[in-house]
């Protein structure tokens, strides 16, 4: 059994937390995932752009960062993986889909795929369509198409 831990920074809770978390647990059997724990941020520019700059150098905010811990673990009951965080800025992902032309729920379920699949070890060059990683975001995607957090 999969396991989410879902917290805020710099934002009030949000009501739908309770969805994210059963949209993250489909993800994770969707990828055929079991046993992971993972950690799930949910935050403002602010928070996240002191992250960006302290972990990636870049100046600024950005829409997800991931942060493998990678490592097996003995828990109460049996083995489990720390899969390691994934921090959301909300504030981005409300310019991302004004950008984008897509509802604010379609791209948190976006954010929340890719971050979970750079935990899984894929990644990407570019943000090109032709990607491997950005071909099975999408195809996850489509496979959950009726599921809302918002």
């Amino acid at each position: 059994m999969n396991q989410v831990s879902l917290d805020f920074q710099g934002i009030s809770e949000p009501a739908w937390l309770e969805r994210a978390e059963g949209f993250i647990l489909k993800v994770l059997d969707r990828l055929g995932h079991d046993h992971w724990d993972l950690s799930i941020v949910f935050c403002d520019d602010p928070f996240i752009s002191t992250l960006n700059q302290e972990y990636r150098h870049k100046e600024g905010p950005t829409d997800v960062l991931s942060f493998d811990q990678g490592e097996w673990y003995e828990g109460e009951n049996d083995r489990r993986y720390l899969a390691g965080d994934v921090v959301l800025s909300l504030d981005t992902l409300a310019r991302n889909a004004l950008d984008f032309g897509v509802s604010h729920d379609e791209e948190l379920r976006r954010l929340l795929v890719h971050g979970i699949l750079h935990l899984s070890g894929a990644d990407h060059g570019t943000n090109e369509d032709v990607e491997p990683m950005l071909i099975e975001q999408e195809s996850i995607l489509v496979s959950l198409v009726e599921e809302r957090i918002f």
